[in-house]
């Protein structure tokens, strides 16, 4: 019943946070394996956004253990965590500046995402 609820929750989270990227624009737009592999089937299964200074991630199905890091597009990484999926996190970025997430399976694939952090 936890799971259930959680996932409820999570799906509210998300569409409220797509709906708001399509008004702002701020939408993540870039998923692909750093390897050039186009990988749609798993790329599809992670959700990102960001809101202002808040970035959103959820997963659709269940990946293993993600780990998620943000760090600079000049590559200081300023967070880094790892998740059980299907699960969601919300982190709060305090600067303004460009910015990029990457999320690494278990299996050592990559994907990521750039996005801007404006105040």
């Amino acid at each position: 019943m936890k799971k259930v609820i959680l996932i409820i929750c999570m799906l509210g989270v998300i569409s409220l946070s797509y709906a708001n990227s399509f008004i702002t624009k701020d939408e993540l737009t870039v998923l692909a394996s750093k390897s050039g592999e186009e990988k749609s089937n798993v790329a599809s299964s992670i959700f990102a956004d960001i809101n202002g200074h808040s970035l959103t991630v959820a997963f659709s199905q269940n990946l293993g253990e993600v780990s998620i890091d943000i760090s600079t597009a000049s590559g200081a990484t300023i967070f880094c965590l790892s998740v059980q999926t299907p699960t969601g996190y919300q982190y709060y970025i305090p600067n303004a500046g460009s910015y990029v997430v990457t999320f690494t399976l278990p299996n050592g694939d990559e994907y990521y995402g750039e996005f801007e952090v404006t105040d």
